[in-house]
């Protein structure tokens, strides 16, 4: 016990702050981040969860050499760039999945079809809050969550409390990874829109040749039926996708960081 209290920081005001600067930056990932950042978890349960890391984290961090446990405008800056950046990088899985959705959407003739999103409090696509959920379960059964957490670890490693310093190429780099949404968003829907198009087109094809059948009729509900039978099938390989693409998201993330 005596050897245990020798080793605690014995300069409490510098402790203190490396406390301060430790919740900053992992407050930062539960704004934005993929499922810590979800409304249906209370706030009191993520304030708890805050604590509880900053308390394991900061005896570590302090110990880091180059740690500059300083508190002042550039530090604190810092520290929430660094939490923002892990958050808002991540949050474009969520918003492809969500693109995604809209576009099947359209596909399904489901455009209208609109559900209120508890997270974002606006009305989101039914397939779009459908994949949402489903790229939460595979983030949670492959435990990409405590991969999460033990990259933020390793950024108290390669970037010291108080010296985190988010640049403005940072920023335009996040500008062009978030055109990166659209092309992952098109890629995931691009077999369900390519199944509607080959129905329409052969649709189009037999009212040509036989007017007297009711294609318009036939057309939105078949067209549905097989878009729904591609979109059961290509589910099967969603979650390897949504594993790799949040994993590189990641990896950019860090870079992001190390680079700044």
């Amino acid at each position: 016990m005596d050897g245990w209290i020798r080793g605690f920081p014995v300069d409490w005001p510098q402790f203190l702050t490396v406390v301060l600067l430790v919740a900053i930056r992992v407050s930062g990932l539960l704004v934005f981040a993929p499922f810590f950042s979800s409304s249906a978890i209370a706030p009191r349960i993520k304030a708890g969860f805050v604590f509880a890391i900053t308390l394991l984290l900061a005896p570590a961090v302090a110990a880091v050499p180059d740690a500059r446990p300083v508190l002042d405008m550039m530090s604190v800056l810092g520290e929430i760039g660094v939490g923002l950046v892990f958050g808002l990088t991540l949050m474009m899985l969520n918003e492809a999945l969500m693109f995604a959705g809209t576009l099947l959407g359209i596909q399904f003739s489901f455009s209208l079809v609109n559900l209120m999103d508890p997270n974002s409090k606006i009305e989101t696509p039914v397939l779009g809050q459908m994949l949402t959920w489903l790229g939460l379960l595979v983030l949670i059964g492959v435990g990409l969550d405590r991969t999460l957490l033990e990259a933020m670890v390793r950024s108290f490693r390669a970037i010291p409390v108080g010296h985190a310093m988010v640049q403005a190429r940072t920023g335009v780099a996040l500008a062009e990874m978030a055109g990166g949404i659209f092309l992952a968003g098109l890629q995931l829907s691009a077999p369900v829109i390519a199944a509607g198009m080959v129905v329409e087109v052969t649709i189009a094809l037999m009212g040509k040749m036989a007017p007297q059948l009711p294609a318009m009729v036939l057309g939105i509900p078949l067209k549905t039926l097989v878009s729904f039978g591609v979109l059961i099938g290509s589910l099967a390989l969603w979650p390897g996708w949504i594993e790799s693409h949040f994993s590189s998201l990641l990896n950019a993330a860090e870079r992001l960081l190390v680079k700044a």
